[in-house]
């Protein structure tokens, strides 16, 4: 099996971290902040600040309004999805440096169930190559704490990379736990707080429109929106106690318990009381779950945008009440974006997006494999790409017959925009968007031969919306920096999450572990030190 689902070998992560920047040493800032928080809202799409903007009146409008807004930032790689893009934030490499390259190469793990009994696969980050924020911080001041937190296992796990510090996710019975691969058992603040804060009190919670219906324009009776099921407002949650825990997470409630979950974890850590810079790591998953199953166009999502706004507003004023609001920095983000429901796209969309699936055109592949005496596992579909066994072809000419009939098969499939050869594309990432997003990728030496691009807003998976594509709808993303050594302001340029990681290395005066792929943001700080940094 090729599948790249497979742990890497040694090899591979080395090569994955050859070909970047080489990180220069900066100087310490004279008064370093006493606590960085990451903000990342899983799917959040840019061009929410501004659909919504003049509805947004708590956290976002806020740190937007006094901080460092970059209004063209990207997830600047081709497969836009949670796992790569959580991996991009603290490490400023790309999925082809983190090995964290798609979903199903993320965090689950077998050999780390979950403690405490908690229902969900085991995970850990034993995939993830080198190192992120949480290690350079660690390394310059071994006191440094850092806690991560999230709905989602790959959430918590991926901005904090391999470092074995407080990670928590959501157990559908209403607990947030761990795995064993950091601990044992969870610390008694956490079982507090599980005790305390009981998912069961949501059950019969009804999820109503935060303002009059008269402000939302989108239409509320779309029957593609939720598979044709409770498609409405109000949406009532179960009144079974049990059955709550996993509804939840399709609602703004479930930001809420994050939030309080971060905290309760923040005071009882006592994060940001120094001596030294701590780490706050928070990815909020509701807006995907919502947006996956009601599209960016619905009024669910108008609403969960109004509502994430209003809790991270909530999240500062509680924070800023434990600690001094002058002495955080903040930074929020997102892992990808997302495309609107293929069924409902835009009428100017043409060619009409489709749900596409090149599962039909193996079998013709098979037999010729079969006709030319070729091991017929020697060509695997995984996905969007196409990888080979290289060593299974007797001579260079058999592959290479092999692997065009796909690709002219797979041209033909409705939805399909390209099919490119993996190795030539590399040649062509400057003037070229989508081979240099495939190109951040993937790390050349993996055996792959082929990756296809869908047409605008056609989608691979079964979500009622999704993403996934190296399409700007999926990639551009919010980059706001505010607070302690930030300069506000409004920027323009082009810039990537992986720009991220070195703009807070440079904050702290940190020299990163190994060559970085993103720069240091230098229209973000009051005090540039680096002379490679971005205008």
């Amino acid at each position: 099996m090729m599948r790249l689902t497979l742990a890497m070998p040694a090899a591979l992560a080395l090569a994955c971290l050859a070909g970047s920047a080489r990180p220069q040493p900066t100087q310490a800032p004279t008064v370093a902040p006493s606590l960085v928080v990451l903000i990342t809202i899983d799917q959040f799409r840019a061009d929410y600040l501004d659909r919504y903007s003049g509805q947004l009146t708590g956290g976002l409008a806020r740190l937007a309004r006094r901080g460092a807004r970059f209004n063209n930032a990207h997830q600047d790689h081709a497969i836009t999805e949670t796992a790569p893009g959580h991996a991009t934030l603290l490490s400023g490499r790309f999925p082809r440096s983190t090995g964290i390259m798609l979903n199903r190469v993320g965090v689950e793990d077998q050999r780390y169930p979950l403690v405490a009994s908690g229902y969900g696969t085991g995970a850990s980050p034993a995939r993830f190559v080198g190192t992120t924020l949480a290690d350079w911080m660690k390394r310059a001041h071994s006191q440094t704490k850092t806690l991560s937190v999230s709905m989602k296992d790959r959430g918590a796990i991926l901005p904090i990379g391999t470092s074995k510090s407080d990670v928590y996710w959501y157990s559908i019975d209403g607990r947030f736990l761990t795995s064993t691969y950091y601990r044992k058992e969870v610390p008694a603040w956490v079982r507090e707080f599980n005790d305390r804060q009981s998912v069961q009190a949501y059950a019969g919670r009804t999820w109503s429109l935060l303002l009059a219906d008269s402000a939302y324009r989108e239409p509320d009776s779309v029957s593609a929106e939720m598979g044709g099921r409770n498609f409405t407002f109000p949406h009532r949650l179960t009144d079974d106690p049990v059955d709550v825990g996993s509804e939840i997470r399709i609602t703004p409630y479930m930001d809420d318990l994050t939030v309080q979950f971060a905290l309760h974890g923040v005071n009882a850590m006592q994060l940001g009381t120094g001596p030294h810079t701590d780490l706050l790591a928070m990815s909020l998953s509701a807006t995907d779950v919502i947006g996956h199953n009601y599209g960016p166009d619905s009024r669910e999502m108008h609403d969960q945008v109004l509502r994430v706004d209003r809790t991270i507003g909530l999240f500062l004023d509680s924070l800023y009440a434990l600690r001094d609001s002058t002495t955080i920095t903040i930074v929020v983000t997102a892992d990808h974006g997302v495309g609107s429901i293929p069924e409902i796209a835009p009428a100017s969309v043409e060619p009409r997006p489709r749900r596409v699936s090149l599962d039909d055109v193996m079998p013709a592949t098979v037999a010729r494999l079969r006709a030319s005496k070729l091991d017929t596992f020697a060509i695997e579909l995984d996905g969007q790409i196409l990888l080979a066994n290289r060593r299974a072809f007797r001579k260079p000419s058999d592959l290479e017959a092999i692997v065009n009939a796909f690709a002219e098969d797979a041209r033909k499939v409705p939805g399909v925009a390209r099919v490119d050869r993996f190795p030539a594309l590399l040649a062509d990432t400057l003037t070229d968007e989508i081979a240099r997003r495939w190109a951040h990728q993937f790390a050349a030496t993996l055996p792959i031969e082929l990756v296809v691009t869908l047409t605008p807003y056609s989608t691979w998976g079964g979500n009622v919306a999704s993403h996934g594509s190296p399409r700007d709808y999926d990639s551009h993303v919010p980059l706001i920096f505010a607070g302690a050594g930030i300069r506000p302001g409004t920027h323009t340029q082009f810039v990537r999450t992986v720009d991220l990681a070195p703009t807070l290395a440079e904050l702290l005066g940190l020299t990163p572990s190994e060559p970085l792929d993103g720069v240091s943001l230098k229209d973000a700080l009051l005090t540039p030190r680096c002379a490679t940094c971005r205008e």
